[in-house]
C-alpha cells in the first residue's frame, strides 16, 4: 500500500525493509523507552538526527516522511505553546522534539513493514496469551483494524478542513471536530455491521 498517508507502506529493498517485523517493534519499543528518558535539548536533538538519518537510509520519500508527523503538526505547536508558558523555552522544546521523534519513527516502521508482516508478528507475540484464553488471531484483527484506522481518519480530517476552508471557517474549532467525530462514528457503524456479516463479531 502506498500513498502520502500516515500509516501507508512504500516498498523498497533497504535495510530496513529487509529487517524483520518483530525486531524493528522491539526497536520501536526500546527507542520509544529511552527516549522518554532524554531531558536536554542536545539529547533531543540528536535523536531526531538519528531519525532523518534513518529515512534517509530506507530511501523514503520526503513527501511520505512529512505525511507521518502532518496530522501531529497543530498538536505540536499548541503543545509547544503551552509548554513554553508553563515551563519555559528548554521544556516546551525537549517535550515537542520528542513527541515528532517518537511520531516519526513509529511511521517510520509502518512506511518499511507491510501490514502482513507486522500483524504476523503481533500474532507471534500474542501466543503466549493464548493459555489464558486470549485469541491470537483476534489481536491481529483488532490490530489490523486499528491501523487502517489511521489513514482513514486522516483522510476524513483532511476533507472537513477542506470543506472548512471552502467555507471559510478554518479558524473555527466547533466545525471541525463535530463532523470528524460523526463521520468516525459512521465510520465504526459501518465496520461493526460488515464483521457481524461475516461472524466476525460476537
Amino acid at each position: 500500500m502506498t500513498g502520502s498517508l500516515a500509516g501507508a507502506y512504500s516498498p523498497g529493498t533497504s535495510v530496513l525493509h529487509r529487517a524483520p517485523a518483530g525486531a524493528k517493534l522491539v526497536a520501536l519499543l526500546v527507542a520509544s523507552t529511552a527516549l522518554l528518558a532524554v531531558r536536554s535539548a542536545t539529547g533531543v536533538g540528536v535523536a531526531l538526527a538519528v531519525v532523518v538519518a534513518l529515512y534517509a537510509l530506507a530511501r523514503v520519500p520526503w513527501r511520505l516522511a512529512w505525511g507521518q508527523v502532518r496530522p501531529v503538526r497543530l498538536v505540536l505547536v499548541v503543545l509547544l505553546a503551552v509548554q513554553w508558558w508553563l515551563a519555559g523555552p528548554t521544556t516546551a522544546v525537549v517535550t515537542c522534539t520528542r513527541l515528532l521523534v517518537l511520531v516519526a519513527l513509529a511511521g517510520l516502521v509502518m512506511l518499511t513493514t507491510r501490514t502482513s508482516a507486522l500483524l504476523a508478528a503481533f500474532e507471534a507475540a500474542a501466543r503466549p496469551a493464548a493459555r489464558v484464553g486470549v485469541d491470537p488471531t483476534r489481536v491481529g484483527l483488532v490490530l489490523a483494524l486499528t491501523i487502517r484506522s489511521v489513514p482513514v481518519l486522516v483522510d476524513l480530517v483532511g476533507r472537513v478542513r477542506d470543506a472548512q476552508r471552502a467555507r471559510g471557517r478554518e479558524n473555527d474549532l466547533r466545525a471541525l471536530a463535530v463532523p470528524v467525530v460523526v463521520g468516525a462514528l459512521r465510520q465504526a457503524d459501518a465496520l461493526g455491521e460488515a464483521l457481524v456479516a461475516r461472524g466476525l463479531d460476537d
